[in-house]
């Protein structure tokens, strides 16, 4: 099976390359030069020349927080002409199958329980990512469209945050867990008694290992004409913020304290996806955060001057 891997040096990327040669799959993971996701014709031209059995389409422009406020134009426009660009350009030619990654952030705000699959789009977003998440919106129904007017196997994977080795850890960029490993492992190097954190710490977010997504997206390849359209893939538990830093200050052996800074936003309360739909086709995280959170922070400390300048 010859399978794209769009966005292949990403942290995800990296990782389902790792476990598409355990499978022996041809793979192919392009760079911007070879496939410009951004050109309608480029695009076009690439996957009529490669034409791959599978398309796995993990390619975004992501940051956390700052960087989607900073930045809502360009966070809506270049993913949408992303995601665009590819998926008219595998239904051109027929690609039997197609996961695209969805995200938590696709439901709406504050749900005070855990996120089902049918309640995308029956309520308003939350402002400060809402255009990444418009975007994937888009993205969403098009391979929805496409999946139920054809005998394509499209399906989505909504994924919760991730992490692990390979994760964006430069500030402009990362989400909130590389943020507080980085913050955490400056704080230590330079002996200071504290880590700020934005908020009170009190909202809770899903993060799940990248490995452990990996590892069940290349095993459902062949079997995508078997799922449901629309699936949560996620740990199925949330944390809170502050739980997060205690986890990174034991990792570090760090210990100082959290100063809260009041000016920043909390964020929304909580963000944790209902599993139990994945479960029934086999999905089953492994690794317990304080075990991922340990290999992260060990390739982190291996890897953290390139990854400052990623």
């Amino acid at each position: 099976m010859k399978i794209l891997i769009t966005g292949g040096t990403g942290m995800l990327g990296t990782s389902l390359k790792k476990f598409s040669r355990k499978k022996g799959y041809e793979i192919l993971t392009p760079n911007r030069i070879e496939l410009d996701l951004q050109n309608e014709t480029s695009t076009r031209l690439y996957l009529a020349e490669v034409k791959p059995n599978a398309v796995i389409h993990t390619a975004a422009r992501v940051g956390g927080i700052s960087a989607n406020i900073a930045n809502p134009f360009e966070f809506l426009i270049d993913n949408l002409r992303m995601d665009s660009n590819l998926l008219t350009a595998a239904s051109a030619i027929e690609v039997p199958n197609l996961i695209y990654m969805g995200s938590s952030c696709m439901y709406p705000r504050n749900l005070s329980h855990a996120m089902r699959e049918e309640e995308i789009l029956t309520g308003p977003l939350e402002s400060t990512n809402e255009s990444y998440a418009l975007a994937k919106l888009v993205g969403w129904k098009i391979v929805k469209i496409i999946a139920g007017s054809s005998s394509l196997a499209w399906r989505t994977f909504v994924l919760s945050n991730l992490y692990g080795p390979n994760d964006h850890f430069n500030p402009s960029r990362s989400h909130l867990l590389a943020a507080i490993i980085e913050k955490v492992e400056k704080a230590k190097m330079t002996k200071s008694p504290t880590v700020e954190m934005w908020g009170d710490g009190s909202c809770r977010r899903e993060f799940t290992y990248v490995d452990d997504v990996s590892e069940f997206i290349i095993q459902s390849i062949p079997l995508l004409s078997e799922f449901p359209e629309t699936m949560n893939l996620g740990a199925g538990v949330d944390y809170s913020v502050r739980d997060y830093y205690d986890f990174v200050f034991n990792a570090l052996e760090y210990d100082g304290e959290i100063l809260e800074d009041m000016t920043k936003p909390t964020g929304m309360k909580r963000k944790l996806m209902d599993i139990t739909l994945a479960q029934e086709y086999g999905w089953k995280p492994k690794t317990s955060i304080e075990s991922g959170i340990r290999q992260t922070v060990a390739w982190y400390k291996q890897h953290r001057n390139e990854s400052a300048r990623d």
